[in-house]
């Protein structure tokens, strides 16, 4: 094992998940600003064949090691399904939408952070709100090259540290965000309300106009749809986990302004009412196992 690769092994993380594991790399700079986690996730296949996956304001890049394709739909009743192959980007999402669960007993994928994505790619995030595009298509035969190359490896970290190499090799723009994202980011983190957008805007010292074209650029999503999904995401946390919910609480811990305004978000965003959610909600925050 190279250095390189002792170096990630002391940065993972290996979780029990249903049959198997869920593998978790933390990397370091100058990746860590931008990427969340690397992860692998090798389980038996769920009872549920589908899964819809909610808004979080991040973009997800997804390898499928178990099978040269992943399918996704854009809603439950959709007539709108597309298969890719293998891997794909995930782009911000302002909806939901409908991944097949079965065939992904053996995947792995980057998660980024809000606006990580952006150096990784010749196209700005925002081509890619509400879109999944195959990493063929972005990255050419290297797509497939790294597929095979993560096929090969002999253990998870190994295959951990592949990922990471690439990303590092892939990157067509600096390791750094733009300071005005870079400071809109923390200022909206957790989700915000709506006039403190146009508090930034001042504070960055850029028009709307040009603030907004950055921040889109950059994350995927205008500043005012970012702090809504971060705001839902802030609420989904307080829900997640407890038996019992009082929503007209949750709604004024997130910052709505009562709790028909956090209902309204929450079927925007989960195509469910809070009550459906609670009878849904599975392991993973953002998923939501659907019946057959």
């Amino acid at each position: 094992m190279s250095r390189a690769e002792n170096d990630t092994a002391d940065r993972v993380l290996t979780l029990p998940a249903p049959g198997g594991r869920a593998v978790f790399y933390l990397p370091q700079p100058p990746l860590s600003g931008l990427v969340q986690s690397i992860w692998l996730y090798e389980a038996a296949a769920p009872a549920h064949a589908r899964e819809r996956v909610l808004p979080s304001g991040t973009m997800q890049l997804i390898i499928n090691l178990r099978e040269d394709r992943l399918q996704v739909s854009d809603r439950v009743d959709s007539g709108r399904s597309m298969m890719f192959p293998g891997s794909l980007i995930s782009g911000a999402y302002a909806r939901p939408f409908v991944i097949d669960a079965v065939h992904q007993s053996s995947i792995m994928g980057v998660a980024f952070r809000p606006g990580g994505a952006f150096p990784f790619f010749d196209s700005p995030a925002d081509d890619f709100r509400d879109e999944h595009v195959s990493l063929d298509t972005l990255w050419g035969a290297a797509a497939s090259d790294l597929r095979e190359q993560l096929l090969e490896a002999a253990t998870p970290g190994a295959r951990l540290h592949i990922l990471a190499q690439a990303l590092l090799a892939r990157a067509t723009k600096p390791l750094t965000r733009r300071p005005a994202v870079a400071f809109a980011l923390k200022a909206f983190r957790g989700g915000v309300p709506a006039g403190t957008v146009g508090d930034v805007t001042e504070q960055v010292g850029l028009s709307p106009r040009r603030f907004i074209q950055l921040f889109s650029e950059e994350v995927g999503l205008t500043p005012k749809l970012f702090c809504r999904i971060q705001r839902f995401q802030k609420a989904l946390r307080a829900a997640h986990r407890r038996e019992e919910i009082d929503w007209a609480e949750v709604a004024a811990a997130c910052g709505y302004f009562d709790q028909s305004h956090l209902i309204h978000d929450f079927r925007a965003f989960t195509d469910v009412s809070p009550s459906a959610y609670l009878s849904q909600r599975g392991e993973h925050l953002n998923h939501l196992p659907l019946p057959d």
